[in-house]
């Protein structure tokens, strides 16, 4: 079940938002949430339910013998890891690592599986050891009701696409929240907003960007190479942005309060810059869980720069089983380094060239994210780089595979993805954006973009979410 299918829309959320008004009780709404949550979880893979289950209930264990055990305390912590891990490792990196084998060594006799990746199996195991290792560090206490931790591991507006929810910043509102007509009206319009951007924008230029990339980068030109990056870089952010608008509009509906996940990204100077904007809550993970216990950048520039190329290494490895997850992940930590080494000085004298620059660099990134292989990413960026070398295609022409919907969206998605935004943050611009919000105006506005989006799902609009998979 997705955010944007029509179930959710009509009745999965109206039944849940409604119930959760009758139960008014923290306790018992919490239980009726977790059944929600779990019953979101099932309506697409039963029986992977039972493996969220199991994670659950390992995590709350390991956290009770944690804070019970101070002599062995590292030891649970090291086997709670190791059970994460290895979940996470068998279910998601088992094919690839047997695939990998079997192209190095092709004589030898490596059997071929087929295991299915559980929806959202890498976002909350995240979530669950963030739990137990910062019960480690004695952060706060041991979560005692198996109930409650079920919840924040489960709670369905973040639990197959995040954003990564920390328990730190969730804790105390499992039980504390406060849940008014006002939160629950900022929630809306946060949800509608997000439910925009991926129906409206996403989807729309989603269709062009799969017939694009369906061609043999042979049969592109150099202009459809670059129509395909640069769309497929707008539908990515507006699809998992918009997902993280959603859930924590979602939420905010039920009281809770989850951190933001996306600062209009595309408008970085640099790719450190870029790195603090885009998927805030897994840079914020791997920052407190990888970077930092590696000794971060205190133990001299060598160190530092090793450091980032293991945590680039492991970004680009947990969004996906594949060497072009890697090389993505990668080629991020090389810029990092880059720009460490002195670039970023050169950057901070030129808001021109640091703009192109980095939008270069995502943009030619987000091709080796999109494509199936390496060979192919590269392929497409030669014709990218080389555009004059490149200007017949064999294939369908460009205009039949990007229709005015698309352009259309497009625009939007440019203007809309930070340029916008700060323009509405110059001089007396700042009032008409506060009398903007909550505003008659943008009522009538969020009812249209409802509205709209409610009819392109009711024709069948392309829909799926890209983070799904990871």
């Amino acid at each position: 079940m997705v955010f944007s299918s029509m179930t959710f829309l009509w009745l999965f959320l109206p039944l849940v938002f409604v119930l959760s008004l009758i139960i008014r009780r923290p306790r018992l709404q919490n239980y009726l949430l977790l059944i929600f949550s779990l019953l979101f979880y099932a309506w697409g893979e039963p029986v992977y339910l039972f493996l969220m289950l199991f994670s659950i209930l390992m995590n709350w264990t390991f956290g009770l013998l944690i804070e019970k055990s101070a002599a062995h305390k590292k030891l649970f912590l090291v086997l709670d890891i190791i059970g994460n891990l290895g979940l996470l490792g068998y279910f998601k990196y088992t094919n690839f690592i047997l695939d990998t084998i079997r192209r190095l060594l092709p004589s030898a006799s490596v059997p071929v599986t087929h295991i299915a990746l559980p929806i959202g199996i890498s976002f909350f195991t995240f979530q669950a050891m963030s739990y137990v290792i910062d019960l480690y560090r004695g952060r706060y206490r041991a979560q005692k009701n198996l109930f409650h931790l079920a919840l924040y591991i489960s709670f369905f507006p973040q639990l197959i696409a995040g954003p990564i929810v920390q328990y730190k910043d969730i804790e105390d509102q499992i039980m504390n929240r406060k849940r008014t007509p006002e939160k629950i009206a900022s929630g809306i319009r946060r949800f509608i907003y997000g439910l925009g951007k991926k129906v409206i924008i996403s989807n729309l230029v989603a269709s062009s960007v799969d017939k694009l990339f369906a061609l043999s980068p042979e049969n592109m030109t150099g202009v459809m190479a670059w129509t395909a990056a640069i769309l497929y870089t707008l539908q990515i952010y507006y699809d998992f942005s918009g997902y993280s608008d959603m859930a924590i509009g979602l939420g905010r509906m039920f009281g809770f309060e989850f951190l933001e996940n996306f600062n209009y990204p595309y408008i970085s100077k640099s790719i450190r810059e870029f790195w603090r904007r885009w998927h805030i809550s897994l840079s914020s993970w791997f920052r407190d869980y990888v970077y930092i216990p590696l000794g971060g950048n205190r133990k001299g520039e060598v160190r530092t720069y090793i450091n980032n190329i293991i945590v680039f290494f492991l970004t680009g490895l947990w969004h996906g089983a594949s060497w072009n997850f890697v090389g993505w992940g990668l080629y991020h930590g090389f810029f990092i380094i880059i720009e460490r080494l002195g670039f970023g000085k050169i950057l901070k004298k030129s808001k021109v060239l640091a703009t192109i620059y980095t939008a270069l660099v995502f943009i030619i990134g987000w091709v080796f994210f999109r494509v199936t292989s390496v060979r192919q990413g590269f392929a497409i960026v030669f014709r990218m780089l080389l555009p004059w070398r490149y200007t017949v295609s064999q294939g369908a022409a460009l205009g039949t595979m990007v229709g005015t919907q698309t352009v259309l969206a497009a625009a939007a998605g440019i203007i809309g993805c930070g340029i916008l935004q700060q323009i509405f943050t110059l001089g007396r611009l700042k009032n008409i954006a506060a009398r903007w919000k909550n505003s008659i105006p943008e009522a009538v506005y969020l009812a249209a973009v409802m509205f709209y989006s409610i009819l392109l799902l009711a024709n069948n609009t392309y829909n799926p979410f890209i983070y799904f998979r990871f």
